[in-house]
C-alpha cells in the first residue's frame, strides 16, 4: 500500500544537498519543450501575414486545418511528454533514492521564487502549444483545449516523480502555479485572442553564489538552477493595448517584476556549507518596474522570424529599472536583467 503522508516546515529541515533547488530539470524540459513545438509547427504552418487594421495586434492563424501537420505537430506533443518521463525516470531521479508517495508543503520556500517559475514554464508551454496547433489551422476551441492545458500536464509528472523520491515531495502549491500559468495565457486567448500580458524570465549571477562556497554553484548555469537570488518572474503588459491608444510603438511593453535576495536555505540560511560558515543575511523581497519588448508585436511576413519573435517572447529584455524591496530600500537601474 503506498503511504501517502504530509510533511510540514518542521520535517524539511533535511540535509543541505537535499534542501537546493530543483530549477533545472524545468529549465531543460522547458526549453526542449518550446524549440521542438516551435520547429514541428513551422514546417507546416502558412506564412503570417500582416493581420487587417482593426486588430493589428491578432496573429493571422491559417483557416484550414493541415492535416499532416496536424499529425506531425501531435506526435511532437506525444514523443516529449515521453520524452520527459523517460528523462525523470532514467536520468535525473536516477541517484535519488525511492520513497513511498508523499506530499511536500513548500508553499513559503525561497520567499515564493520557485512558485513564479512553475507559473512562469507553464504558461510558455501552453501559449506555445497553443501556437502550435493553430499555425496547422485547428480551431480556437480545440486549440485551448489540447494546447492550453499542456503547461500543466508537462508539469504534472515532475511533480509525481517529487512525491516518490527523497528529498522532494508533491506540491500542491506547484501544481496551483503550474494552473495559474496555463490559465492566464488560456483565459487571454479565450476573452481577447491575444496575450497582453506576457509571464517572463531575467537572470543574472548575483554576490550570494561567491558567499555560499559552491552552496549556489560553482558556474552561471549551477547559479541559473541553484541561486534564485539571481531570478527574477516579470508580468509585461503591452501599453498601447491596456490603454486602447497607439501614441506608442507597438512592441512597448511596462514591466512589473519579482525576485528576492539574502536567501542560503529554502526556508531558513544554513550557516555554513562544506564546513566553511555562510555569512548571515537578511531575507528580502524586491519589486520592480521596468520597461520591455513584445516581439510578437514586431510586423514580419517571414515565418522564421515570426518563430524567433515566439520564442525570444519568454525572455525579459534588459531596461531601465526601479527596484523596491522589503528592507525599506529603493535603487535605481541604468540597466536590469
Amino acid at each position: 500500500m503506498i503511504n501517502i503522508r504530509t510533511m510540514t516546515i518542521i520535517d524539511k529541515v533535511r540535509d543541505q544537498t537535499r534542501c537546493k533547488p530543483k530549477f533545472m530539470k524545468k529549465i531543460v524540459c522547458s526549453i526542449f519543450i518550446v524549440v521542438c513545438l516551435l520547429f514541428s509547427s513551422s514546417l507546416y504552418a502558412e506564412t503570417n501575414t500582416l493581420t487587417d487594421s482593426e486588430n493589428p495586434y491578432k496573429i493571422d492563424y491559417p483557416d484550414t486545418l493541415n492535416k499532416t501537420g496536424l499529425w506531425l505537430v501531435s506526435g511532437a506533443h506525444v514523443g516529449l511528454y515521453a520524452g520527459i518521463l523517460w528523462y525523470l525516470n532514467d536520468i535525473w531521479y536516477k541517484d535519488r533514492p525511492s520513497v513511498p508517495f508523499h506530499f511536500y508543503n513548500d508553499n513559503a520556500g525561497y520567499l515564493q521564487i520557485d512558485k513564479f517559475g512553475h507559473a512562469a514554464t507553464a504558461y510558455h508551454e501552453s501559449r506555445i502549444s497553443y501556437y502550435s496547433f493553430r499555425k496547422v489551422g485547428m480551431s480556437k476551441n480545440k486549440a485551448l483545449i489540447f494546447g492550453g492545458s499542456m503547461g500543466f500536464l508537462m508539469q504534472l509528472p515532475i511533480e509525481i516523480f517529487d512525491g516518490l523520491n527523497e528529498g522532494w515531495g508533491f506540491s500542491w502549491g506547484d501544481v496551483a502555479a503550474n494552473t495559474f500559468g496555463s490559465a492566464l495565457m488560456v483565459g487571454q486567448e479565450y476573452f481577447f485572442d491575444e496575450q497582453i500580458v506576457t509571464m517572463k524570465f531575467s537572470y543574472w549571477p548575483t554576490v550570494y553564489a561567491d558567499m555560499a562556497n559552491g552552496y549556489l554553484g560553482n558556474t552561471p548555469l549551477e547559479g541559473l538552477s541553484d541561486d534564485y537570488n539571481g531570478h527574477t518572474y516579470w508580468f509585461s503588459g503591452n501599453i498601447n493595448r491596456m490603454t486602447n491608444q497607439s501614441f506608442l510603438p507597438d512592441w512597448l511593453n511596462v514591466a512589473v517584476g519579482y525576485s528576492a535576495g539574502g536567501m542560503f536555505g529554502e526556508f531558513e540560511n544554513i550557516t555554513q556549507y562544506r564546513g566553511v560558515s555562510i555569512p548571515e543575511t537578511q531575507r528580502y523581497r524586491q519589486f520592480l518596474l521596468s520597461l520591455d519588448v513584445d516581439w510578437t508585436r514586431i510586423p514580419t511576413n517571414s515565418k522564421f522570424m515570426e518563430i524567433i519573435f515566439q520564442g525570444l517572447n519568454i525572455i525579459k529584455v534588459p531596461f531601465p529599472t526601479i527596484q523596491f524591496n522589503t528592507k525599506g530600500e529603493i535603487h535605481g537601474h541604468w540597466l536590469y536583467y
